[in-house]
């Protein structure tokens, strides 16, 4: 039986590319967070990283995942995250 392994780089950005995650604290603090979240879905990250205003995310996809439930999962909980932990200063 064949073996395939899908890799997916998916990035995305802040809103508006707003520099919003803009001390390594903070960003540590996410890309933790979406690694532990994806962990708890099922979802594979095997490298996350980016600067103030995007995300890099590299997952393996699994023979049952679709792009573009896993993007709303990591991208769309990990808003809501910040969110509510109030992350980031209103200025």
């Amino acid at each position: 039986m064949p073996f395939v392994k899908v890799y997916i780089h998916l990035v995305w950005s802040t809103k508006n590319r707003v520099p919003y995650l803009n001390s390594k604290e903070l960003r540590l603090k996410v890309w933790n967070h979406v690694r532990e979240n994806a962990q708890l879905k099922g979802i594979f990250v095997d490298f996350i990283n980016g600067y103030s205003d995007h995300c890099h995310c590299l997952i393996s996809l699994g023979v049952d995942q679709f792009i573009q439930n896993i993007l709303q999962l990591l991208k769309g909980e990990s808003s809501f995250w910040i969110n509510k932990n109030k992350l980031l200063s209103s200025d």
